[in-house]
């Protein structure tokens, strides 16, 4: 009751601006947000919550909330409530970098959750795969988090003739990506990135709402001439950007 309390009084202060409502309300959450206030993962007042306290309508609440979310600022988890959501997270776009490193580099704590773990014959694979992979396959699924928010999904098939212990490793205290680099140092690789949206189980997963945009990176790597992995990355749009450099 105290911090919608607080909300309340610091939007009296706003109202002399000539500004729409929905644009106060915007300020003032941005303000929070940006000063520390509430910090990532933190929840917000439900729109209920505010609608009493400010005297606003539930529709320009929704609007601030709804554009605020779509920013990046919030996110939202169905049935749970509306969160502020991490500060975006660069990845390396061109490098082959492991995410637990990258999220160690930023002073964070890195978390992997495997979800799928299995063989499967290579026209079972999710995706239309380099033949050179093989005919059986190593098929699996982790989800990592920064600070204990889903950050990327990783789904991998790795070439299970050349990697044939591949199942037995414990992703959850070492990356697939830091186990097949010592297996197979990386000598070349390919990738394509597009905006997708996430199937209902990788909402679920990333707990990301059905229509947030995702970023999907997929990379094939090569050690000498054979290809040792395929892999498809996605991000949750508001939490993550793909970064890079090239040339000299």
């Amino acid at each position: 009751m105290e911090k919608i309390t607080d909300l309340s009084q610091e939007f009296t202060d706003y109202r002399g601006e000539a500004l729409p409502a929905y644009k106060l309300l915007k300020k003032l959450l941005t303000h929070r947000i940006s000063s520390g206030f509430w910090s990532s993962g933190e929840p917000i007042p439900s729109e209920n919550e505010m609608t009493h306290a400010l005297g606003l309508s539930r529709m320009t609440i929704n609007r601030a909330i709804r554009e605020l979310t779509a920013e990046g600022l919030l996110y939202r988890t169905q049935g749970v409530g509306t969160f502020v959501a991490p500060q975006k997270s660069a990845s390396a776009l061109f490098e082959v970098k492991n995410i637990a490193d990258e999220i160690t580099e930023r002073g964070h704590l890195h978390q992997s959750r495997v979800t799928l773990l299995e063989e499967i014959r290579a026209v079972q694979a999710p995706w239309p795969i380099d033949e050179a992979l093989g005919s059986r396959v190593f098929h699996s699924v982790l989800i990592h988090c920064d600070n204990g928010v889903p950050l990327q999904r990783e789904e991998r098939l790795v070439n299970a003739e050349v990697t044939p212990h591949y199942l037995d490793q414990d992703f959850s205290s070492t990356t697939p990506n830091v186990y097949l680099g010592n297996c197979h140092p990386i000598t070349r690789g390919t990738h394509s990135v597009e905006a997708v949206l996430p199937s209902a189980q990788q909402a679920q997963e990333l707990e990301i709402d059905s229509a947030e945009p995702c970023l999907k990176l997929l990379r094939t790597t090569w050690s000498g001439d054979t290809v040792i992995s395929q892999v498809a990355l996605l991000y949750p749009g508001s939490r993550g950007r793909l970064e890079g450099s090239f040339g000299i």
